[in-house]
């Protein structure tokens, strides 16, 4: 029996963390109850360095009248450094009811001061092994312990990558660690827990170092060591006995050193491993490393040593191949059936010294060959040299792959074809936790959100990259700015934008200049919808998580960026100076060109505009009201320069692009007349171009949220349903499995976009799924409340064009879902709304007194707070789950009388296939629609259809033969 019950503890975002190094970490809690309008009206926090009944209490907060149940901060005695704490939570609410103290849960100290490091960093001696050698580094040592060993830690990095062993074994599964950051400012420690791994007696370390992003190939060709060029460890290990007494290992030029049988390992370039030169039992005891080389200390440029912000890099799926197969070129290719980012793990037996070599690439080209054109200079190759002793397993260690399809040349006997069963794909990204859900009744637009949450996998490596497979690979900004919502709501992010936020303040410039990309490797500053990446992401990051703490850390950081953009140009009101990227790959671009139609001073005025309305927000949500003020009264100026330069008297935008309307709107640059206007305009933008899109990066994100906000949510969903180019849906008829660059990344024609800049996993306009999770299926929170605390559900039906759609997405309060379903008779609303929080639901089209819910009339009582307008009914309800039902005003089915508009035909799933019956040839439905005709008798009786009334005559023969139940004329 529920009752209320706590549970879901978290500290800093995760579950038992283990090595934080925050102070004053902070704890949240979920809650369930079996009563409907549930809330907290006070909690009890309870620490303890005991787990055992709570003995000893360190912290407690006492009886908290107060409904908050995220983030709230400890406020206990000074923590000790390595140190478990544990914790637990109980809760009062307002029924009278107090819960049991929930679960116990804990965090564990790391190392909090740089003093209580010991360590010291090590590289092989340079006059014995090369320090620039490609070969990858082993280091060992051997050490012995006493008995009675209580617990041990690991504490420790490297630059670039390490992989870590003790007595034989990984030490984690965690994999390209330490990440990157920005590292001459910042490098990330990890903590492992290896007291299961340590024996009593004699006992061995080992170290695999690559060049991972530290000094490896980055950005160009042939452009190597970014933050040094030596590779070194960083690690110390304390064991604590029985009797309280201590061991500290640490790295020291007592260890040796030595190279393996990783002979190159690169991000883009794969890895080379010859087993042969395997060197058995190397990171265990009593193993003879006489040959080895001395190891010695190496100055490092590391300025802050940091614990692990992220979470950790993983295998997070396996993949089996669905194929194999040889192309027209002759090359055997396995599928991966999707497109992925990871590696192949592969088995063979074969004789010694068989050469085995994995090419991978996302795409067969027209003719069916595997294309690896759009890699630049990235060679994405694995090669694999076996030592002949029976069976072997293999995965590389230090990289990762873009790519659906793998060439393979060498496996033994593969002319008569592959074993797939012995291939399989390892997929690898942050290990985030799912949150969001999505589903409808198109099955295209359910592979769209797969290909979304694809593509986010597949480039939320570490940082978040634009892609992954080519020569790149980088932290774009605005690439991470406009997908921002959408990750937020596939996967929990509050610990990897934590992370990476830091780097990009780190990186700022003195200015206030924000890189094009985190970590900064790339160089140049400055464009608009780029560096506002350093606004838009620390307040959406706010309003998804209530992370208050982090507003403030990066609000210097905000600010900074916002006075940069004002000091530029003579009118500090309008930006119309520097370098911009503008409507990034937009369609309108001239020919030869990347950047789009839209003015750039237009699109920087109107994100100078955007950025310093979320500097004046987040200076209210931090009190810094004086600083709302002036900034109030910025965002103010900014808006009338804009009008004044970009809007003339009539409300007409000087730019006629689809962009320039679209962020106008988003962005409340205008209002009253101008704002129908601009809307009204953007809508016969979409219409005379056929229903498509033509933006860029700039623009794709916000244009369906723009005409659906502005009215026009039926063409925002016809511009989301089309099948040909330019759509979304065209990437899925081409067998997209990710989000393309290019809206044309493949052409109709089954050729390529330009090798120069092709990725067939960019996650960008997989932006469009904020607007399907929040308009589609309606599930939004109320701006003002952050964190979900009050919901907003509010659905958006579409015609015909979906029959249902359900989104449901873990907050921090718990499970929220919005579900709905349509027949023509009825309309089926379904809500869950979780514990202490509290939500408004509108009921599209629906009229108070057809309303039930719960097979009670909804007048009955059962929800005390509703109103009816013309949009519907509106209700506030608490937690719970809800079910309503109501006559289906609109209706499913599309009823032909003299007045109905042709148009909403065309939401009709069967309206290509009659008309192309009717009249052989009529492909596109809009050629039939495009005249002034708005119902078939006009059809009929006008001339400037471009039909002959005897074509238009079959078709309606055509729609009468239809089932009654399908569709009803009245002609």
């Amino acid at each position: 029996m529920i009752d209320i019950k706590v549970g879901a503890l978290t500290c800093e975002y995760r579950t038992n963390p283990l090595g934080i190094d925050i102070k004053k970490p902070r704890i949240s809690w979920k809650f369930q109850s079996d009563r409907r309008g549930t809330l907290q009206t006070a909690y009890q926090i309870q620490v303890s360095p005991n787990q055992e009944n709570f003995t000893e209490i360190l912290w407690d907060t006492g009886v908290v009248l107060s409904d908050e149940s995220i983030h709230i901060e400890y406020s206990g005695p000074e923590l000790n450094p390595r140190t478990r704490y544990f914790y637990r939570v109980k809760i009062w609410d307002n029924f009278d009811r107090e819960s049991n103290w929930s679960e116990t849960a804990w965090w564990e100290t790391g190392l909090l001061d740089p003093e209580e490091w010991q360590a010291e960093w090590i590289t092989p001696e340079p006059k014995e092994i090369d320090p620039l050698t490609e070969s990858i580094f082993l280091l060992r040592k051997e050490f012995t312990l006493k008995t009675g060993i209580s617990s041990a830690r690991i504490y420790g990095t490297g630059v670039g990558l390490y992989e870590l062993f003790l007595n034989g074994d990984r030490v984690s599964d965690e994999l390209l660690a330490p990440g990157w950051t920005s590292y001459h400012k910042r490098l990330q420690y990890q903590t492992y827990d290896v007291t299961a791994q340590l024996q009593d007696g004699s006992n061995a370390i080992g170290i695999m170092l690559a060049d991972g992003w530290y000094k490896g190939n980055l950005v160009r060709e042939n452009n190597r060591n970014i933050y040094g060029d030596r590779r070194a460890a960083f690690f110390q290990i304390h064991v604590t006995y029985n009797d309280g007494t201590e061991d500290v290992i640490v790295t020291d030029t007592t260890w040796k050193a030595s190279t393996g049988p990783i002979l190159f390992s690169e991000i883009y370039h794969g890895e080379t491993y010859d087993a042969r030169l395997e060197q058995e039992g190397w990171s265990q005891t009593d193993y003879n490393d006489v040959d080895w080389a001395d190891t010695i200390i190496q100055e490092m440029p590391i300025t802050q040593l940091v614990a692990q912000e992220n979470v950790p890099t993983r295998v997070t799926e396996v993949l089996k191949p669905i194929d194999s197969f040889v192309t027209p070129s002759g090359d055997t290719v396995i599928d991966m059936g999707q497109n992925m980012v990871g590696r192949i793990r592969f088995k063979v037996s074969a004789p010694k010294g068989t050469r085995i070599v994995l090419k991978h690439a996302e795409v067969l080209d027209k003719d069916g060959n595997i294309y690896f054109g759009n890699l630049k200079f990235a060679k994405q190759k694995v090669e694999y040299i076996t030592k002949g002793s029976g069976a072997e397993n293999f995965a590389p260690h230090f990289t990762f792959q873009g790519f659906r399809y793998v060439k393979v040349e060498g496996y033994p006997g593969q002319e008569k074809g592959l074993p797939l069963e012995n291939f399989v794909g390892e997929v690898v990204h942050s290990d985030m936790e799912p949150a969001g859900e999505f589903e409808c009744s198109n099955p295209l637009v359910n592979r769209l959100h797969q290909n979304i949450v694809w593509g986010q996998r597949g480039n939320f490596l570490d940082v978040p990259t634009d892609c992954p497979q080519r020569s790149e690979r980088l932290g774009w900004t605005a690439d991470a700015q406009v997908f921002i919502q959408t990750a937020l709501f596939n996967y929990h992010g509050g610990s990897f934008f934590t992370k990476w936020l830091r780097d990009l303040k780190a990186d700022q410039l003195p200015d206030g200049n924000v890189p094009f990309v985190i970590p900064n490797v790339e160089g140049g500053v400055g464009s608009a919808a780029w560096g506002d990446a350093a606004t838009i992401i620390p307040w959406t990051v706010y309003q998804t998580y209530g992370d208050k703490r982090l507003l403030l850390e990066q609000y210097d950081s905000m600010k900074a960026w916002v006075e940069y953009i004002r000091r530029q140009g003579k009118n500090e009101y309008l930006w119309n100076t520097g370098f911009h990227f503008g409507d990034w790959l937009a369609l309108d671009a001239k020919e030869n060109s990347f950047v789009g139609a839209t003015p750039k001073d237009l699109i920087a005025t109107v994100f100078y505009a955007y950025s310093t309305r979320i500097l004046r927000d987040a200076a209210e949500v931090l009190g810094k009201f004086d600083e709302v003020q002036v900034y109030s009264d910025l965002l103010n100026n900014i808006i009338d320069q804009f009008n004044h330069e970009f809007v003339s008297p009539s409300g007409r935008l000087v730019s006629p692009t689809q962009t320039a309307h679209i962020i106008t709107l988003m962005f409340d640059m205008v209002e009253g007349k101008a704002k129908e206007r601009t809307a009204h305009e953007l809508n016969e933008l979409i219409i005379q171009n056929d229903y498509h899109l033509n933006t860029g990066f700039v623009g794709t994100p916000y244009i369906c949220f723009a005409l659906s906000k502005g009215g026009y949510h039926e063409t925002a969903v016809k511009l989301l349903m089309k099948e040909d180019y330019p759509s979304w849906l065209y990437q899925i008829k081409k067998g997209a499995t990710t989000v393309w660059e290019h809206w044309d990344s493949i052409k109709p024609d089954g050729s390529f976009w330009s090798d120069q800049m092709n990725s067939l996993n960019h996650y960008a306009y997989g932006s469009i799924g904020n607007w399907m999770y929040k308009v589609v299926a309606g599930l939004d929170m109320d701006a003002a409340s952050p964190a979900y605390k009050r919901i907003k559900i509010e659905p958006k039906f579409a015609g015909i064009s979906f029959t249902h759609a359900k989104a449901s997405y873990e907050s921090m309060y718990g499970k929220i879902r919005s579900s709905w379903h349509l027949t023509q008779d009825e309309v089926e609303i379904e809500v869950e709304i979780p514990a202490n929080t509290t939500a408004e639901i509108l009921l599209p089209n629906a009229r108070l007194s057809e309303v039930r819910e719960g097979n009670q009339p909804l007048i009955s009582g059962n929800i005390p707070a509703y109103s009816e307008s013309k949009e519907g009914v509106r209700l506030t309800v608490g937690s719970g789950s809800y079910h309503f039902k109501y006559h289906n005003e609109r209706g499913l089915k599309p009823v032909f009388t003299e007045g109905t508009k042709l148009i909403d035909f065309l939401d009709y799933p069967e309206a290509v296939a009659i008309l192309e019956k009717a009249s052989p040839g009529i492909t596109k439905p809009p050629r039939i629609f495009s005249t002034k005709a708005r119902s078939l008798k006009e059809l009929v009786e006008l001339q400037e259809t471009n039909l002959t009334s005897d074509k238009v005559k079959a078709i309606i023969e055509e729609l009468k033969k239809l089932n009654d139940k399908e569709v009803l004329l009245k002609l």
